[in-house]
């Protein structure tokens, strides 16, 4: 049984670094703020789950798994409330906002 701990312990680390690494790309790869956000949202959001998850069943002591819950309500507070938030200053500073948003339903002829 414990080898079973082990190995489900090591594909969620790896998937959780695979969650990370995907949003840290991501941020390299785009160049539009709004675009960045979205991808660490998603990459802090999977990659913090799949870490403490990893955790949880690696340790298995209650007042271990407690404080990873506690950590795991935290980080899904604050995360979406910070990125929001940078995306309402990017809204109220950027002047050339236009430039990035594309609608694809409006016609140029009309």
């Amino acid at each position: 049984m414990e080898w079973v701990r082990f190995w489900l312990t090591a594909l969620l680390l790896i998937g959780s670094l695979a969650a990370i690494a995907s949003a840290v790309l991501g941020n390299y790869r785009f160049d539009f703020i709004m675009n960045r956000i979205h991808s660490a949202g998603i990459g802090d959001t999977l990659g913090v789950f799949l870490a403490a998850l990893a955790i949880i069943i690696g340790m298995g002591q209650p007042l271990v798994i407690l404080k990873i819950i506690l950590v795991l309500v935290f980080m899904w507070c604050t995360s979406p409330v910070a990125t929001h938030f940078i995306g309402q200053i990017e809204y109220y500073m950027d002047d050339s906002l236009d430039e990035h948003m594309r609608r694809e339903d409006v016609d140029d002829n009309d």
